[in-house]
């Protein structure tokens, strides 16, 4: 079957199998027979598509929690699955992954450390989903190069 293959290769949540069966135009009551025979044989499993997807968005596209969560959100995640998913993510390494991509973006900002500079740091980590409190607290902590310039 094309879905025990697709599964068999990346994990996926009911939705986009949900999604993938519609597009077949396979009919609705077919379909949820075909996702729970999927599903009892483990094929698919939200909760462990939900901790692989905080996983790899983190890591791979360095999103943070807020980000991770409307992208489960729109996979149709239940909001249990999403909070226990986003607490694997160690405090440490987030906020490890948050400082360094501010800091070579603060080597980018032409503004350097003005007011300019931060908002433009600040905006950065919030449109990669990053919570306001941490993106502050970091900025604060002073990331521009000693020169008080960015390159470029």
């Amino acid at each position: 079957m094309r879905l025990e293959d697709l599964c068999a290769r990346s994990e996926h949540c009911e939705y986009e199998l949900r999604e993938k069966l519609r597009q077949w135009n396979v009919p609705a009551g077919d379909a949820t027979g075909v996702l729970a025979t999927l599903r009892k044989a483990r094929f698919y499993d939200n909760r462990r598509f939900a901790e692989a997807f905080v996983r790899d968005k983190l890591i791979y596209n360095r999103w943070g929690k807020r980000k991770i969560s409307l992208g489960l959100r729109a996979k149709r995640i239940d909001s249990d699955i999403i909070a226990d998913a986003l607490d694997t993510i160690d405090d440490e390494d987030y906020e490890e992954i948050l400082h360094s991509l501010l800091t070579a973006k603060a080597r980018a900002i032409k503004e350097g450390d003005t007011f300019e500079g931060r908002t433009k740091l600040y905006r950065f980590a919030i449109t990669r989903g990053f919570e306001s409190s941490l993106a502050s607290k970091l900025i604060r902590q002073g990331l521009f190069p000693e020169t008080g310039c960015g390159e470029g």
